[in-house]
């Protein structure tokens, strides 16, 4: 067949992710490799600067040529052959290299850290039960947010910025302002044992544009429905039979939450009732994360994407299908790969993992998903098929926590064995899973790391209390 596909052609029709025809059905190679069908598009959608595509079919990345993918998939090149194109990341983040901050203050292990949707401060919770903001550009503590009396295990910027949440082991959940770092209103109150989990409503989705609603999960086996700037709970949503572990606010108008129950529940949160309870899991879920997590959470990364609606920019993120995709990490060594605003059949099992798995996280392209496990590996998976793709190795420990950088192309680990990891995963380069800076510095276990969405900074926090900040 690669001898053939030199010399034979067949007719193509490019299609956009939204399934629109760009241009006409022209005939070309079946030798053509992905990086020749780029100046093929660029030629058609009459771009003046050339600008980088992946191509699909049938779903299907092409990574090699044409002629392969046709032959694999069996088909008839007789056929006109529909190819979707979806363009990639313009920008490329660069490899961090080197700390540039060691910042001390907490007097207990930093349990959560992340950056504010413009990347100009950091947050980060810890077992003293205080929060610190840090001021980006000058590496400096700004605020420390007293209030909680234990630990904090949970905390999130709301995604227009403006308010940050915590959640803690002392059943409360407080809402502060970042600008000057005050408390905003009382201490959310009602859960009965600790908070476990907490997450803000995206911005398309809240009237105006301003984020006020936040859904939080507990050991108390119950999820909430706040409204941060009222201070009152709107809905109370009971249905797990153990502890929640993680929740999710979708973008389609569902909340998420996976449980020790062994089951996802999916929620109306306008209604505050149970849509549909996903199972298969045998153990614990640990963990769940949905493909448009990064895009929700961030502020757009560039004038380009500046210029759409927060709705555009979620569903450019969603890509050709537009479908809302999620992956749970469990106990029993397995994930599911599920479309849970569709229905309540798994897409597919992916095992590999040889103990529990702590955290999964998409790329923000959404093609990639990266689990975390205890088996001191990490692995990569399609993120639209979950195909196991390449196995990462380098630690030596349990491996805690992923976060990727903001192109898809690059991902930092947090480990046990007190290092974080840089991991290359560009799909055309050379060294595609493979180690590329090992980030050693921290004198105990990381528990938590965040990558900022400019690309410009990744912030590790840890048991020995300090956090650091690395660039390259």
């Amino acid at each position: 067949m690669a001898d053939e596909d030199e010399g034979s052609k067949i007719f193509a029709q490019f299609t956009s992710p939204a399934g629109e025809a760009s241009g006409p059905q022209i005939e070309v190679p079946l030798g053509l490799t992905s990086k020749q069908l780029n100046g093929v598009i660029n030629e058609l959608l009459g771009n003046e600067r050339s600008e980088l595509y992946s191509f699909y079919i049938n779903e299907q990345e092409i990574t090699q040529n044409l002629g392969k993918m046709v032959e694999e998939q069996g088909i008839n090149s007789e056929m006109v052959l529909s190819i979707v194109y979806q363009p990639q990341a313009s920008f490329r983040v660069v490899a961090v290299t080197r700390c540039t901050g060691t910042l001390s203050g907490h007097t207990e292990a930093i349990l959560c850290v992340a950056f504010s949707p413009d990347c100009k401060r950091l947050m980060t919770g810890s077992g003293d039960g205080t929060l610190r903001l840090w001021e980006l550009a000058t590496e400096t503590p700004t605020f420390t947010l007293k209030g909680h009396a234990n630990w904090v295990l949970c905390c999130a910027f709301s995604p227009d910025g403006k308010l940050c949440a915590s959640g803690s082991m002392d059943k409360d959940a407080r809402i502060w302002n970042p600008i000057d770092g005050k408390p905003v209103g009382k201490p959310l109150k009602g859960h009965t044992k600790w908070l476990t989990s907490l997450a803000w409503e995206p911005v398309h989705s809240c009237d105006d544009g301003v984020c006020r609603r936040l859904v939080t999960a507990s050991k108390d086996a119950s999820l909430r429905i706040w409204d941060a700037a009222r201070g009152n709970v709107t809905a109370i949503m009971t249905g797990h039979t153990s502890s929640v572990t993680a929740v999710r606010w979708g973008g389609q108008g569902l909340i998420y939450s996976a449980s020790e129950d062994r089951t996802i529940k999916v929620w109306d949160p306008t209604r505050g009732i149970l849509v549909r309870s996903l199972e298969g899991h045998a153990h614990w879920v640990n963990h769940i994360a949905i493909n448009s997590d990064h895009v929700q959470r961030n502020a757009p990364a560039n004038a380009k994407e500046a210029a759409l609606t927060p709705k555009q920019r979620y569903d450019a993120a969603l890509g050709h299908d537009g479908v809302e995709r999620m992956v749970s990490a469990s106990d029993d060594h397995t994930m599911y790969l599920w479309e849970p605003a569709k229905g309540k059949k798994p897409l597919c099992r992916m095992t590999g993992h040889v103990q529990p798995i702590n955290h999964v996280s998409f790329s923000p392209n959404g093609r990639l998903i990266a689990s975390a496990s205890f088996d001191k590996s990490i692995r990569i998976w399609n993120g639209i098929t979950g195909k196991f793709i390449v196995t990462l190795r380098g630690h030596v420990g349990a491996v805690y926590q992923v976060a990727w950088s903001s192109d898809s192309r690059l991902l930092v680990s947090a480990s046990k064995d007190s290092t974080i990891k840089l991991f290359d995963l560009d799909q055309g380069s050379k060294t595609f899973g493979k180690l590329v800076q090992d980030l050693p510095g921290h004198a105990d276990e990381v528990f938590a790391v965040d990558w900022s969405a400019d690309g410009a900074r990744v912030a590790s926090g840890s048991k020995d209390c300090t956090l650091k900040l690395w660039r390259y």
